[in-house]
């Protein structure tokens, strides 16, 4: 029989942006042997206070003893099935140009659970090319079913690929082209522009508030006379 899985409050979105940061955070802790991890030393190493830990880490349900701090193992298991990394994903990639062919080929692209399950180009010679154990597809073909589908085309084509995918059934969209994207209510969308990443990681660095907000800057060594 398969264990229920654990229904955890609607999580913000901040706090859902921070969860895999700890679920690092905790990873790292029991690479290294330890087996308990508490909420100072979460805030310190993500760049946060204790109190934000804390409230962020209640939502996924009973976690922490006071004064003992977290078992590392189990929430690194709570923030995986709050993050569905429980459940079973295919990933499909559209754009398989420098950008495209380093995050197939990276060990770190698709988290557990999910599975790269076709890729596609428009490009001639790279249609009929095999990355990373998968013969590249034309575009223009019959497209897969997707759980999640990740866009690395340049921004003048992401909305036509995007309507495409959509038409096909795939309701889960990753896009790096700088385009914002039209689709329909039930579609999930989520943006990663670096130009973007950088701006906010500037913001941070100014104003010192740390880079996952709500901390301290702690990472540069300088003092607040300097």
């Amino acid at each position: 029989m398969v264990a229920p899985r654990l229904r955890s409050r609607r999580l913000s979105e901040p706090t859902i942006s921070r969860l895999p940061i700890y679920q690092r955070i905790a990873q790292s802790w029991l690479e290294r042997g330890e087996s308990r991890i508490d909420s100072s030393r979460i805030g310190e190493l993500a760049g946060v206070t204790a109190t934000t830990v804390r409230r962020d880490l209640a939502g996924l349900g009973a976690l922490g003893t006071r004064g003992t701090g977290y078992d590392a193992s189990l929430l690194n298991e709570r923030i995986g099935e709050a993050l569905g990394h429980d459940r079973r994903y295919s990933v499909a990639v559209v754009g398989l140009g420098n950008l495209g062919r380093a995050l197939v080929n990276s060990s770190h692209f698709l988290i557990r659970g999910a599975v790269l399950s076709a890729l596609y180009d428009t490009d001639p010679d790279v249609i009929g090319s095999t990355i990373a154990g998968h013969v590249v597809r034309d575009f223009a073909g019959p497209i897969e079913q997707a759980t999640v589908a990740v866009l690395c085309v340049p921004a003048r084509a992401a909305q036509p690929v995007a309507d495409r995918l959509v038409a096909a059934g795939i309701h889960g969209l990753l896009n790096f082209a700088p385009e914002v994207l039209v689709v329909p209510i039930g579609t999930a969308v989520h943006y990663v522009d670096f130009s973007i990443e950088l701006q906010i990681l500037m913001y941070h660095l100014n104003n010192g508030t740390g880079p996952l907000g709500g901390g301290v800057l702690h990472s540069l060594g300088v003092s607040a006379g300097s």
